[in-house]
């Protein structure tokens, strides 16, 4: 059996901010009904956090909950603890109708952290990442330059970025290329 690597095997790039890959993470594709009593349940047992309002990430002691759709959420977990987390989360929902999936080798995800971070991304992304219009604990679904990609933000002004794993060098390169030195645009 061949050991499990990241999209991009934990490549960064230091520019005016600094864009790191992750490395593994537990990711699991929830669908079905957001707003009934067994699915806030299943969340709060697989990860210890409340369910997130509507494009906001919640935490909790073992994971964090984005919310990606009326019907859908992301759960990220330790990529460990991602099969341990499926069985919890299908036991909980087993009487639901719900979909369970694990997406973890499917996703790269960036962490994109400094002072001209909402810079760059504004550059590749048709979002307003002005403080007052996207702060900690949001999260949008949007377009990278011609891919779709999630972004949510962090308590320590530091970004997160997903993607497919299809895309992963892309989307870095395109990272790269906007927090190069000169491009800063001081705007956020």
């Amino acid at each position: 059996m061949s050991k499990a690597v990241s999209a991009l095997n934990g490549a960064s790039f230091e520019g005016f901010v600094k864009v790191e890959e992750t490395g593994l993470r537990g990711m699991i594709t929830v669908r079905g009904d957001l707003d009934s009593a067994e699915m806030s349940a299943a969340v709060r047992a697989a990860t210890g956090a409340q369910m997130p309002a509507q494009r906001k990430v919640a935490s909790g002691d073992k994971g964090v909950v984005a919310w990606m759709s009326p019907d859908e959420l992301l759960v990220v977990v330790d990529y460990a603890e991602v099969l341990e987390t499926v069985a919890t989360l299908t036991t909980a929902l087993a009487s639901s109708h719900a979909l369970v999936a694990n997406v973890s080798d499917a996703r790269a995800v960036y962490h994109v952290s400094g002072e001209g971070s909402r810079d760059v991304l504004a550059k590749l992304a048709p979002v307003d990442f002005g403080k007052d219009a996207f702060g900690v604990g949001d999260i949008r679904r949007s377009r990278f330059a011609q891919v779709p990609a999630a972004v949510w933000g962090n308590e320590d002004g530091s970004f997160e970025v997903i993607c497919f794993r299809s895309v992963a060098q892309y989307v870095f390169d395109l990272l790269k290329v906007s927090a190069t030195p000169g491009g800063e645009v001081g705007f956020h």
